[in-house]
């Protein structure tokens, strides 16, 4: 089978070429090979490719730069995937389009999760311009499939288990603020993406939620990253209102995989067996890196 991945140079695009190239044809397109923004590249792209699927990992991520960038981020945030929609119309294409807990504001008591059928109320920009995207690509083309996620981490570029340990080696006897009362599950992308690829193989469509299970606060989830690294640490918790940040971040940005628990096929782990994971892999890889950028 055809497979055409958009963003490949992110975290997540770079695991999706990794799981869906075991047994497909894989065309792979990084951000500068082709802009999603722009229409007749795209429209160009899938009819040379004419994929049976089309894997949108492509996304302007940058929560606060939405907010003062917001012409870009909807070019790429929503038009974007209103292109590759019209294009996987015309050609026949199954679109997997990645999208966010940013489109719920966030305001629920714990541990509530979300699930596919609550009503999205953005309050960003970042969370705006993702809804958007998705209602776009649905009104156009209805063999869809949209996996919203949160809090990801991998081993190609960049993400918050990666900053943590930077900073925590270049100084090790400083001490870190990191919050501690905001709420999600953190999802290696690596995981995320073989959910995906039981989504396309099991023919799933409409909007699905993808994360790992359970759920923790940033703090937590340095600590034990850091821990499993075996590397020392001097984080201390603190509040939102004492990081503050340009933008608002959710308070509970937990959700709930309902729909592929329903359909029977759910592939994702507690949160803590994922970090586990990915450190007995890939310990060493990102001891290295860390190590070669403070440099």
């Amino acid at each position: 089978m055809k497979i055409m991945i958009c963003g490949s140079d992110g975290q997540l695009g770079w695991d999706c070429i990794r799981v869906f190239g075991a047994d497909n044809e894989i065309f792979s397109f990084n951000r500068t090979q082709l802009d999603i923004s722009d229409s007749h590249a795209v429209e160009d792209t899938v009819a040379r490719v004419m994929p049976q699927v089309l894997i949108n990992c492509a996304a302007f991520t940058h929560v606060d730069r939405c907010e003062t960038e917001k012409e870009t981020a909807f070019k790429i945030n929503t038009l974007g995937p209103h292109h590759l929609a019209k294009a996987c119309a015309r050609h026949r294409a199954t679109l997997v389009h990645v999208s966010t807990d940013y489109v719920f504001d966030g305001n629920r008591e714990l541990p509530l999760a979300w699930s596919e059928s609550d009503a999205p109320h953005p309050v960003s920009v970042y969370g705006q311009s993702k809804l958007e995207g998705e209602q776009k690509l649905a009104t156009v083309w209805e063999d869809h499939i949209i996996v919203r996620t949160a809090w990801l981490y991998g081993a190609h570029g960049n993400n918050f288990l990666k900053t943590m340990l930077r900073l925590t080696l270049a100084n090790p006897e400083k001490e870190f603020k990191v919050v501690d009362d905001q709420y999600g599950s953190p999802t290696w992308s690596l995981r995320l993406a073989l959910q995906m690829e039981r989504l396309v193989k099991e023919e799933g469509r409409g909007i699905y939620h993808a994360t790992s299970e359970g759920y923790c606060s940033w703090y937590e989830l340095a600590v034990f990253f850091l821990k499993k690294m075996d590397v020392p640490h001097n984080l201390i918790p603190c509040t939102t209102a004492q990081y503050p940040t340009p933008t608002a971040r959710p308070f509970n940005s937990i959700l709930e995989n309902k729909r592929l628990k329903q359909e029977n096929i759910h592939r994702m782990t507690g949160w803590r067996h994922g970090v586990e994971q990915f450190v007995s892999r890939f310990r060493n890889e990102l001891l290295e890196a860390a190590r070669l950028e403070i440099q």
